[in-house]
Order: C-alpha cells, then sequence, then structure tokens
C-alpha cells in the first residue's frame, strides 16, 4: 500500500492545512492500493506564496545554474525510473512492458529536449536599435492528467524550468503515485526551495484554485475540453495565460496502394496502445470505399489479435483507468450499435476470461463520420473505419470534427502523403510513422491552443519584452 499524504511546498513534505484523503484504486483489481491527501485552496495559496518567493531568485537563474540543475534531476531520473514504470503500472493500468518502455521515456525524452533547447536557446537578440528579450512568465499552475503521466507532467515541468519559471503541480487524482516520485526526484537533485511545488486533490478544488489565484501568472491544462473551457472562463479575471491541450478525435487517412493492407492493421493495433486512451490517437481510420471489404477483414484479425489482460504479465493491453471510464466506454460501444455501425471486433463487456478489472475488448465498428461514435472522443480502445471515395473526399471527412489535435497519413506515395498533410486543419501530423521530440505538439479548434515539446514548448513559458533604443541610432 502506497501512502502519500504530505504535499511538497517551499521545499519540504508538509501536511495540508486541513487533513482529508482518498484511496487510490489498480484498475487491474479494483483493489485500493493506496492512499492520497486531497488539498484545498489554503494549500494553494501556501505553494503559491512560496513559488513567488522563490521566483525572484529563480527567475534570474543564468542558463548555466539552470542547465547544472536539470541534468542533476537528469541523473536521479534514471536512477528512478524503474520505480516510475512501476508506479505508473499500479496507479493507471499500462501494460509493465509499455509503462518501463515508452511512458518513462517519454519523461526522460522531455527532459533530454529541455536540456539540448537551453544550450542553444537566444533569450536576447538585437533587431536594429531594439533589444528584444525573452524573459520567464513567472509563477505557473502545471494541472496534468492521467493517461499518460510522465509525458504531461515532465512536457510541462522541464520547459518551465528551462525557461526561469516556478511553479505549482496538481497531479491526477487517479494516477498520483509517479508524480509523488518525480517530486522526489526533484528534491533529491536540489531544485531549489519554492522552485518547485506538488499538491495533490480534486481537479475541480485545486485546478480552480490555481486558475483563479491573482499570483499565478500561467496555467498549462492538459485533459478535456469541458475542463478546458471552464479553466479559461476561472483564469479571465486575471488575464493569465492559459495553455490547454484538449481532446481529440484524430483521422488516419490510409491511401489506395499496395501497402493498404499493413498500414489497417498497424492503425488497429495502435488505436489499442495505452487502452485506447490517448488524446492523439487515430480514433478514425479512413480507408478507400472500394477496399472495405479487405480492409474488414484485416482490421478484425489485427483487433482480435491485441492480447488483453493483467499489466504485469506479458500481455498488449491492460484495463483502462477507472470504473467511471470503462462505463463511458461500454456507452459509447452501446450507442455504436444502437446508430447501426457494424461491428466487426470486440463489443460490449469484458474480454473472455476477465472477470475482475476494468478491462475493455480491443473494439473496432464501420460507420459514419456523423455518428456520436465518430464525433465525439471515447478515450478507450474503440476505433471507426470511415469510407472515402477519393483524396478530396478523404481530406473532407477528417477536417469535419470539431476538434484538430493529430492526423495520420500512410501511403507509399511520398509525395501524396505530403499534399495530404498540408490540407488538414489538425496540430500534428505522423507521416508513416516517425517520432520527433523536437517537433511542436498541440491542437486546432476545439483541442486546445498553444505548443509543447521542444523550442516551442520552451516559448510558452516565456515573455517577451521590448527594450526600444539599447542601441544608439546609426
Amino acid at each position: 500500500m502506497r501512502n502519500y499524504t504530505q504535499f511538497y511546498i517551499d521545499g519540504q513534505w508538509v501536511a495540508p492545512v486541513t487533513p482529508r484523503t482518498t484511496e487510490v484504486v489498480n484498475p487491474a483489481t479494483e483493489a485500493v492500493s493506496g492512499t492520497i491527501s486531497l488539498g484545498s485552496p489554503a494549500d494553494v495559496d501556501k505553494a503559491v506564496a512560496a513559488a513567488r518567493r522563490a521566483f525572484a531568485s529563480y527567475g534570474d537563474a543564468s542558463v548555466a545554474e539552470r542547465l547544472d540543475l536539470l541534468e542533476a534531476i537528469q541523473a536521479e531520473y534514471l536512477r528512478r525510473e524503474a520505480e516510475l514504470g512501476a508506479a505508473i503500472t499500479e496507479e493507471m493500468g499500462a501494460p509493465a512492458s509499455l509503462a518501463n518502455g515508452f511512458h518513462t521515456l517519454l519523461g526522460k525524452g522531455h527532459l533530454a529536449t529541455a536540456i539540448d533547447v537551453l544550450r542553444t536557446f537566444k533569450f536576447e537578440e538585437q533587431r536594429g536599435v531594439t533589444l528584444i528579450r525573452k524573459e520567464p512568465i513567472g509563477v505557473c499552475g502545471l494541472i496534468t492528467p492521467w493517461n499518460w503521466p510522465m509525458n504531461q507532467t515532465c512536457v510541462k515541468v522541464f520547459p518551465a524550468l528551462a525557461a526561469g519559471c516556478t511553479m505549482i503541480l496538481k497531479p491526477p487524482q487517479l494516477a498520483p503515485y509517479s508524480a509523488q516520485i518525480l517530486a522526489e526526484i526533484l528534491h533529491d537533485a536540489g531544485v531549489p526551495a519554492g522552485v518547485f511545488n506538488m499538491i495533490q486533490g480534486q481537479g475541480s478544488v485545486i485546478g480552480a484554485a490555481l486558475s483563479k489565484h491573482e499570483d499565478v501568472d500561467m496555467i498549462s491544462f492538459t485533459g478535456s475540453e469541458p475542463v478546458g473551457v471552464q479553466i479559461q472562463k476561472d483564469a479571465a479575471d486575471t488575464v493569465k495565460r492559459v495553455g490547454l491541450e484538449l481532446g481529440g478525435k484524430s483521422a488516419w487517412i490510409v491511401l489506395d496502394d499496395a501497402s493498404l493492407a499493413a498500414h489497417v492493421a498497424g492503425a488497429t493495433a495502435g488505436m489499442m496502445g495505452n487502452s485506447g486512451q490517448t488524446c492523439s490517437a487515430g480514433s478514425r481510420l479512413l480507408v478507400p470505399s472500394a477496399r472495405l471489404d479487405e480492409v474488414r477483414k484485416v482490421a478484425a484479425e489485427a483487433a482480435d489479435g491485441v492480447t488483453v489482460g493483467d499489466p504485469t504479465g506479458n500481455f498488449a493491453m491492460g484495463p483502462v483507468v477507472s470504473r467511471s471510464q470503462y462505463d463511458i466506454i461500454q456507452d459509447y460501444i452501446g450507442k455504436g450499435l444502437a446508430e447501426g455501425a457494424e461491428l466487426i471486433a470486440g463489443g460490449l463487456g469484458r474480454p473472455e476470461g476477465l472477470d475482475k478489472g476494468w478491462y475493455v475488448r480491443p473494439t473496432v465498428f464501420i460507420g459514419t463520420n456523423d455518428m456520436v461514435i465518430s464525433r465525439e472522443e471515447i478515450f478507450g480502445p474503440v476505433l471507426v473505419i470511415i469510407g472515402y471515395d477519393d483524396i478530396d473526399d478523404a481530406v473532407a471527412i477528417a477536417n469535419d470534427s470539431n476538434f484538430g489535435l493529430g492526423g495520420y497519413v500512410s501511403g507509399e506515395d511520398l509525395d501524396t502523403c505530403r499534399a495530404v498533410s498540408r490540407r488538414l486543419r489538425t496540430g500534428a501530423i505522423w507521416v508513416n510513422g516517425g517520432f520527433d521530440f523536437h517537433a511542436p505538439f498541440g491542437g486546432y479548434k476545439r483541442s486546445g491552443n498553444g505548443r509543447e515539446w521542444g523550442e516551442l514548448g520552451l516559448h510558452e513559458y516565456l515573455e517577451v519584452k521590448s527594450i526600444v533604443g539599447w542601441a544608439a541610432p546609426a
């Protein structure tokens, strides 16, 4: 049992102002795995005051000092990486191979990228008589989700540290363990008191208090669209910067060529990764209508081949994070059936042989873009295949969405893939796979605003100052 009942404020582990706890449930077993404290606005006040005091000095820290700090964190992260992986499996049900693989890799990748960007970043640039200076924005409230705990936390914390900001982290209530370990890593690496603070608790309480707080200069939030909208409203009175990475209903366009079967199989299996709990997942698979019979067979076989079971064992997919999430996904599968979508794999209920834990069957529908299952983010292992007539039709279907976070284009003709990618109204597009920690990530439309990852992720935490007359006119 894990019992994390203290918060990290001003360089110390401290008791909440008003003691109140909640249990954390292991989604694979439905058993209680630990306890955390639930913070209050009074705890937020303490943490913000500590961050404001610390900003007076850390905001002026040299690039060399910040690099030394990030490199010390890097050494501690690598030392405790296996602990982080085990915590992620326990808190949100990611298979051990995934938790100790891509989950923790993303965290250390964002750390290495922050170091790399900081080494060469130009904080000052003279243009004519004017000096353009980039300075840390100040005290940041960082609110993170449960689906990729290290990715979504580290992509905020490390660029903020690199920029010279101080911060208060509000980790996800459903997946709080890995954030606790990360806080210990930062403490052991020597992060100055007050620079990093962490309060566990409910988003509706801690997130709202941070968003409304007069001494918080910026909010960075990753999560659902409705919560992001509320954060913007709460932050409006203090005119603070708000960065949002919200929902998605990303289209994966497979071109009509000889590689179609392989791409359909890969896209189907990929949708089931992390139990479908990925905001940029390719949850709408767009394929040539003339080849739907072939696609039907390939996709069904790929989905049926995804093994589901105990995340500590050798399975490709574990449970979803909670009973609530399980119920939401089941409701969407039911809506798909009611709408008349063709079910070709999976369906309602748990996979055969699993009677405990929040396990969902890898599910594939063939449907149309006007169905609820094609319009709304399900956040589970549910794929909708939609036929298109030609490239123009595929692009129109892909862009016919309230969201615009991710997109995928697969095919043998790279020029065609590039042309299609240019026409998609979405923030990040992957052509035939690929991965890049320096590629900016963020959304169009209701998928949010601002960008994370790489150099643009550092820009999120900077203000721009113009000093006119810095140089004498020629």
